[in-house]
C-alpha cells in the first residue's frame, strides 16, 4: 500500500492529523429542563486532517494548527450557548475548528455525554460527526 503523499509532492492532502481527546467541559446542553438548569460534563475528541509537511520541515508552530488554541475554542463552546441536542453541538465544534483554521481539511467530532438521563446502566452516550472543506 502506497502511503499519502504531502501536498508538496502533488498528492494533495496526507492523511496526516492532529487529536485532542478527552477534553471534559462542563456545559448546559439537553432536551430536559434540568439538564439545562444543573448542567453536566461533557468529553470531547477532536481529530483535525491537514498536511504537516512544511511544519515539520520547518519545525514551526505556525505552520501548522495550535492544538492548544484548538482545545481552548472547543473548551469554551461546550461551556457557551446550550443547545438541545448533542448533534449540534458537534456540528458547532466542527464548524469552529473548520472555520479557524484554512490548514485544516477535514474534522471528526466526538461529543460524549457520560451523564446522559437513561432508564437503564450505560457507560457512554456519543455522537460523531465528519465534515470536510467544502
Amino acid at each position: 500500500m502506497t502511503p499519502p503523499r504531502s501536498a508538496a509532492q502533488g498528492g494533495g492532502v496526507t492523511g496526516d492529523r492532529i487529536e485532542v481527546t478527552g477534553l471534559r467541559a462542563f456545559g448546559r446542553h439537553g432536551v430536559l429542563e434540568h439538564e439545562r438548569r444543573d448542567g453536566q460534563e461533557f468529553v470531547v475528541d477532536a481529530v483535525l486532517w491537514l498536511d504537516t509537511t512544511a511544519a515539520a520541515a520547518a519545525d514551526d508552530l505556525a505552520l501548522t494548527v495550535d492544538y492548544g488554541a484548538v482545545a481552548t475554542r472547543l473548551s469554551a463552546i461546550v461551556s457557551g450557548e446550550p443547545v438541545a441536542l448533542i448533534e449540534t453541538l458537534a456540528d458547532r465544534l466542527a464548524a469552529a475548528c473548520l472555520s479557524a483554521d484554512q490548514a485544516v481539511r477535514e474534522v471528526e467530532i466526538t461529543v460524549h455525554k457520560p451523564q446522559a438521563p437513561l432508564p437503564v446502566p450505560f457507560k457512554d452516550v456519543a455522537v460523531s460527526i465528519r465534515r470536510s472543506r467544502g
